[in-house]
């Protein structure tokens, strides 16, 4: 327990003097690196999270959640009527793909071609976008769908007319010949990733099939979650159901990509630590001058009779409420930035006229920003630890002071 003696001399160390005006500096400086480290952390991580979570809503409003791929034989529909896939499913349809080549005027381009019915590509994600143009329940036979990239790449609008190669043959005269067919564009979508956007293509279900030569016992089964964050668990439901085939979820399809943007939230984590390590140093620095100013005072303390163990308590709180203070300031001050950061970022643009964030390059309209009430915990743990672990050497020093050397060299 602390006493109230304690108490009252740890603020009253914690009033810098005027003659203490170095002391003080040091102690601000403390204050302020502590808190601006602590901040920074948790403006980068919030922006990271953020960035994450509307890169995963853009794979996933792209993909299906998870992807159940035959093996030549068809998928039983009884599996699909199953109970437990029913409860955690809100949407499954069946879909085939394949890889096509585009001519137009002198361009030639590879694409991959999904293949839906037109009620399944009226219900995907990317279809009940506002961003997508054209009709979005005409996907009849020869008719198109290609990405907003792709549309520009090419100079292809709706109601145009492009052409795509085959790999599969048709027996001619004069040999085999890769099948060639006509499509009219009937609507441009716009996912937000150029990768997308640039490189697939739906068309009719059966129309592909045709052109690709597919059976129908090749299609696959797409399921579209209720809840596609919990992946890992409902995968497992799905493999129980459908334990014959091939299933892969959208995290599986997307896994080197996840695991660099982890691999890079834990290295800005450890890097932004250094600032609060560094500025915690600051408190060593001030309580040893702390201490070296105090010495008359320690040794009258002493004299009178104040226990180690308290003078212990004394310098050691000093250094704590510092930085406790500065983590909770930081964390203040961080949370304050994240949820504004993207009127900060229009402020800085229409002042400066510069671009900052621009959504050509990341495809996102604004600057993400998600708060984890986790990482923010983390972050004050570990700068009050650092805070305390620092703050332990100085206090000890004071205790270790000989009362009667002091008072004979003051």
């Amino acid at each position: 327990m602390i006493s109230t003696l304690e108490k009252e001399i740890t603020f009253r160390f914690l009033k810098a003097r005027k003659k203490d005006g170095f002391l003080n500096v040091i102690s601000i400086f403390s204050f302020i690196g502590i808190s601006l480290g602590v901040a920074v952390l948790i403006i980068v991580m919030s922006v990271m999270n953020g960035f994450r979570t509307e890169l995963i809503n853009k794979i996933v409003g792209f993909n299906s959640h998870i992807t159940v791929k035959t093996y030549g034989n068809p998928i039983d529909e009884k599996k699909i009527n199953k109970k437990n896939l029913k409860l955690i499913s809100e949407n499954i349809i069946l879909s085939n793909s394949g890889e096509a080549i585009i001519l137009k005027n002198d361009t030639s381009k590879g694409i991959v071609l999904r293949g839906y019915k037109t009620n399944d590509f009226s219900s995907l994600e990317i279809v009940k976008n506002e961003k997508f143009k054209g009709n979005k329940g005409q996907l009849n036979r020869n008719y198109i769908s290609i990405g907003n990239e792709l549309s520009f790449s090419l100079d292809l609008k709706i109601g145009d007319e492009l052409t795509l190669l085959s790999p599969s043959g048709v027996d001619t005269i004069i040999g085999s010949m890769p099948k060639q067919k006509t499509f009219l564009v009937a609507s441009i979508y716009n996912s937000g990733l150029a990768e997308f956007d640039n490189n697939i293509a739906f068309i009719n279900l059966s129309t592909l099939e045709d052109f690709f030569d597919y059976k129908s016992e090749d299609r696959n089964l797409e399921i579209y979650l209720k809840n596609p964050n919990k992946i890992e668990q409902q995968k497992f439901i799905v493999q129980e159901i459908f334990d014959e085939e091939f299933v892969v979820s959208w995290a599986d399809m997307n896994s080197s990509l996840f695991s660099a943007l982890k691999v890079e939230r834990n290295v800005m984590f450890i890097i932004l630590s250094l600032i609060i390590i560094v500025a915690a140093f600051n408190i060593i620095s001030g309580l040893t001058i702390l201490v070296k100013n105090k010495t008359r005072d320690i040794a009258i303390l002493k004299s009178i009779g104040v226990l180690n163990k308290s003078i212990v308590k004394i310098f050691f709180l000093v250094g704590v409420i510092i930085g406790t203070s500065a983590t909770i300031f930081g964390i203040f001050l961080g949370v304050t930035f994240s949820l504004y950061i993207e009127n900060f970022r229009q402020f800085l643009s229409s002042t400066f006229n510069i671009s900052l964030f621009p959504e050509e390059i990341y495809f996102l309209s604004k600057m993400p920003s998600e708060i984890d009430p986790t990482s923010i915990f983390l972050i004050s743990i570990c700068s009050i630890i650092i805070t305390i672990i620092v703050s332990i050497f100085p206090a000890f020093k004071a205790a270790k002071l000989d009362p009667i050397k002091s008072l004979k060299y003051e």
